[in-house]
């Protein structure tokens, strides 16, 4: 009894702070624009289970991306084995979903062996981390924090597991020690159960409820701890996957209310035919947080901060300052700065900062060539190219502040029709001097 009682307050209080990070950060996103109607659900289930649980994108890496992949799927089989913790913790029973026969044979065992080979994956992540210089790791926004943020998270990760070995270990030792029932299989323990050979009953029990305690406590303190690091995207990334933009690539959307004057201005009798809206247009493009999509918002939260974007840009190989996974990084800091803020006295707050400029520069910005490398390469679909556009949108429409070169093809296009300097009577004057032989 006083177990139960222990673990349900332990819950309660670790649920009522997540409850609380939750509720913080869908503050954040109601500050936020639309972003494009959801629909055609089958076709994202079918993204979502080629590119988030099929691990598409990550497998074109053969080597580390079947490592990373093993880290997912075995997650995804271990959170059966921590829902019947919980329900354990909670009803004071032990393996309640042993009545589920071979089925709770086939979770208890792959969450055996994913257990073990989740351990394997982390410490090779933590060795590449520490012993070896990998470039896509490194940049001007990948600060100590970042590192040590992410090694603490492997560590977290690693305890998990040899928390969930330890504990089946210890069962399996007891179990057959004192010739008691074997609920599930544990193809890895059982080899590991023989460190603990020797050992009294006592003792065993002790392991077990030490191993038990550790890991339930991990998984509490794993799950409060994500939200505010970049690890979050082990909740993220799902959602993120599904929600992707269906589009191809290479549409960029268009701002609805110019679109409607450029139609009323290539055919003005269709004005009777489109109805006339009120709303004043707040800003063109993004300047700040608040001017971000919720899918903006919601790929910063996801991303994994892998780097893989940056090392596949072409502007960054080249030497320029652009980096796709800075702009990414870059949003969800100024959310996190400004975003309470906004919470709390509304639109009216003003810290005299903003995402361009203070965050982003825009040496960055046009630095991209759209070429959606970044999108392309991303393991959750993450789209740059969308919100550095919007960002360039502000700087031309609100700012008319551009590259020389880029205002000059801009004058010419809307004097000459064409992004030259010469008119367009003048467009075959190279021509005026050649002489063709048609025989």
């Amino acid at each position: 009894m006083a177990k139960q009682i222990i673990f349900t307050i332990t819950l309660l209080v670790s649920l009522g702070f997540f409850l609380y990070t939750t509720k913080r950060i869908i503050s954040f996103f109601w500050l936020t624009k639309p972003a494009f109607p959801v629909k055609d659900f089958w076709k994202r289930f079918n993204v979502m289970l080629n590119v988030a649980f099929g691990q598409t994108k990550i497998l074109r890496f053969p080597v580390i991306g079947l490592f990373h992949a093993t880290v997912f799927w075995g997650f995804c089989v271990i959170l059966f084995g921590s829902a019947e913790m919980i329900i354990d913790g909670l009803s004071g029973s032990e393996k309640v979903l042993k009545g589920l026969g071979i089925v709770y044979n086939i979770i208890v065992g792959s969450g055996d062996i994913f257990g073990f080979l989740v351990a394997i994956s982390i410490i090779i992540f933590l060795s590449r981390r520490l012993f070896f210089h990998i470039k896509r790791f490194e940049g001007i926004e990948m600060k100590p924090i970042s590192h040590q943020d992410a090694n603490i998270a492997l560590l977290l990760i690693l305890l998990l597991m040899i928390s969930l070995n330890g504990m089946n270990s210890v069962y399996y030792q007891y179990q057959t020690l004192n010739n008691l029932p074997l609920f599930g299989v544990y193809p890895i323990s059982q080899f590991i159960a023989a460190l603990f050979s020797g050992l009294s009953n006592e003792v065993l029990m002790i392991l077990y409820q030490v191993f038990w305690w550790t890991h339930i406590l991990m998984i509490f303190l794993f799950a409060n701890i994500l939200p505010y690091s970049k690890h979050f995207h082990v909740f993220m990334s799902i959602p993120n996957v599904f929600l992707s933009r269906l589009e191809p690539l290479g549409k960029l959307p268009n701002m609805d209310h110019v679109m409607k004057e450029v139609q009323l201005m290539l055919d003005p009798n269709a004005a009777s035919l489109t109805p006339v809206t009120t709303v004043p247009v707040e800003r063109f493009g993004i300047k700040d947080i608040e001017d971000v999509s919720w899918k903006n918002y919601l790929d910063s939260l996801a991303c994994t901060e892998c780097g893989r974007c940056t090392s596949v840009c072409p502007a960054n190989i080249t030497g320029k300052r652009l980096s796709p996974r800075k702009i990414v990084m870059d949003v969800r800091a100024r959310m996190k700065e400004k975003g309470p803020g906004l919470v709390r006295s509304g639109k009216e707050f003003n810290d005299n900062k903003s995402l361009i400029r203070d965050y982003i520069q825009e040496e960055e910005l046009w630095a991209c060539t759209t070429c959606n490398a970044c999108a392309k390469e991303c393991p959750i679909n993450i789209n740059h190219p969308v919100i550095i556009v919007d960002m360039r949108r502000y700087l031309v429409m609100e700012e008319g502040s551009a590259p020389a070169a880029l205002k000059a093809m801009l004058s010419y296009i809307e004097n000459n029709g064409a992004p030259w300097q010469y008119s367009p009577d003048d467009r075959l004057l190279w021509a005026k001097d050649i002489e063709m032989n048609v025989n």
